[in-house]
């Protein structure tokens, strides 16, 4: 059975992924707060014949069923938007509301490619009358790491065989393992006020504390190990100076690529944050608030993954599309944009337009993380990317944000749309590779997941 019957599907729906991609380009809601979007594609999946799956705990995020039987196919789809990241689709750094949400991470091309894979899918299965269940997965709150990890924890994946995952890059790649864990966690500080020039000895300062601990870490980075990260930020509220500042936070990640190194550096940090609290006399409130996996790694998936990149239509950018990027990566440091050139083997082009070797992501790890490794660890799950961006455009900046309010986005998103539905015409078509992921998945139990939201209860 032709491979392209599934590809002509994802074609006839490509203005659906147009106006999907603007809808929710246009309006860019923050982790916890995405109502809109996932009513807008809770509406056009139930439009489709999709049974829609609520629940009452988190009123952003369902999943839409359509089908009967084995396998049981998650496509999932994310829709939140960064702070402050407001960007029109233009060349230059230019917000559509300062200071306002937007698509920086290209969420709206994430969650659009997954809706017409999954529509794509859903329509192959009706009218070949196959046997086997498409689930479309609205995921929300993936920048706070914990959409997916609440979701785990209500059940939702419960009956799932697969899951297909994607991202928004400036590369086409599969990924076999990828991703940083992750913790999130807030250090609040508490002391005592005093007036900062008349008795500055009867105050205990929390900013101190902040400060001291702080330090502390950046000392301990040299005995941590090298790809390791952490981050953070510090909060102090409006204290004026002539206060002692009774109130001060710092905000931590600490990244890892196993979460028991995550884990164990955790302890170390908390123990310097105890001890600026000793050093200051105050206290502290360690609030582990949510944390995420690394991708656990299937072969497999990423064989059949890696097939659909290869096998998907080609994505061609119009000379204008060209010319759009050319002058986002005008914006970038020329350091930056050749050594992403060398990496991906690109000349005289701002979009990488060929595939990636099957094994590229070993030279291209991501160090970013993502609550879809907690979903990598209750089910065998792909991962890929496609050049949603000029190269040398990452994540997290205006120049992404512009990409992905732009025509060269949703070519990267279409191009992922084909990839998703190509995947699950392979697994509702050929049962021995479901099986052979899910053998390759129960052996390799060597590590056992548990919730960073059990862990610390």
């Amino acid at each position: 059975m032709a491979k392209e019957e599934i590809f002509q599907e994802v074609d006839q729906l490509k203005e659906v992924l147009h106006k999907s991609v603007k809808t929710i380009f246009a309006h860019p809601e923050t982790g916890g707060k995405e109502i809109f979007s996932a009513n807008y594609f809770r509406s056009e999946l139930e439009k489709e014949g999709f049974t829609i799956h609520n629940t009452d705990k988190m009123e952003h995020t369902f999943y839409a069923e359509y089908g009967q039987g084995k396998p049981v196919i998650a496509i999932l789809g994310e829709y939140d938007a960064l702070p402050g990241l407001s960007q029109k689709p233009c060349g230059h750094k230019e917000a559509v509301e300062e200071g306002q949400p937007g698509h920086g991470c290209g969420h709206n091309l994430l969650g659009s490619a997954a809706l017409v894979g999954a529509i794509a899918s859903k329509r192959y299965l009706e009218k070949n009358k196959k046997t086997g269940t498409i689930r479309f997965y609205g995921c929300p709150e993936e920048e706070l790491l914990s959409g997916k990890v609440k979701m785990i924890r209500l059940g939702m994946f419960d009956g799932c065989d697969l899951a297909l995952s994607w991202h928004p890059m400036d590369f086409n790649c599969t990924f076999e393992e990828s991703y940083l864990a992750n913790v999130s966690v807030r250090f609040v500080f508490h002391g005592k006020t005093a007036h900062a020039a008349v008795a500055p000895w009867q105050g205990r300062s929390a900013l101190d504390a902040v400060e001291l601990m702080n330090v502390g870490v950046n000392y301990l980075r040299e005995h941590i190990i090298d790809s390791a990260r952490v981050h953070y930020s510090t909060s102090c509220g409006d204290t004026p100076p002539n206060v002692v500042p009774d109130l001060a936070s710092s905000w931590y990640f600490i990244r890892a690529p196993h979460m028991a190194d995550v884990l164990s550096i955790l302890e170390r940090v908390k123990k310097v944050a105890q001890g600026a609290a000793m050093m200051t006399e105050t206290s502290v409130d360690i609030d582990v608030e949510y944390g995420c996996w690394e991708m656990k790694r299937s072969k497999s998936m990423t064989d059949v993954c890696f097939e659909n990149l290869q096998a998907a239509p080609s994505i061609e950018f119009t000379e204008d599309e060209l010319e759009f990027a050319k002058a986002l990566q005008a914006t970038l440091s020329p350091q930056t944009v050749a050594s992403k050139e060398a990496l991906y083997g690109v000349k005289d082009c701002a979009m990488a337009i060929e595939t990636s070797d099957r094994d590229f992501w070993q030279r291209c790890y991501m160090t970013a993380s993502t609550d879809t490794g907690d979903v990598s660890y209750q089910m065998p799950m792909s991962a890929f990317t496609t050049s949603c961006w000029p190269v040398g455009v990452v994540p997290h900046t205006w120049q992404a944000a512009a990409g992905s309010g732009a025509s060269i986005g949703e070519k990267g998103a279409l191009h992922a749309a084909y990839v998703l539905a190509g995947q699950a015409f392979d697994f509702l078509n050929h049962p021995e590779l479901v099986e052979k992921a899910q053998k390759e998945f129960d052996a390799n139990q060597s590590i056992q997941y548990q919730s960073i939201l059990n862990h610390f209860e």
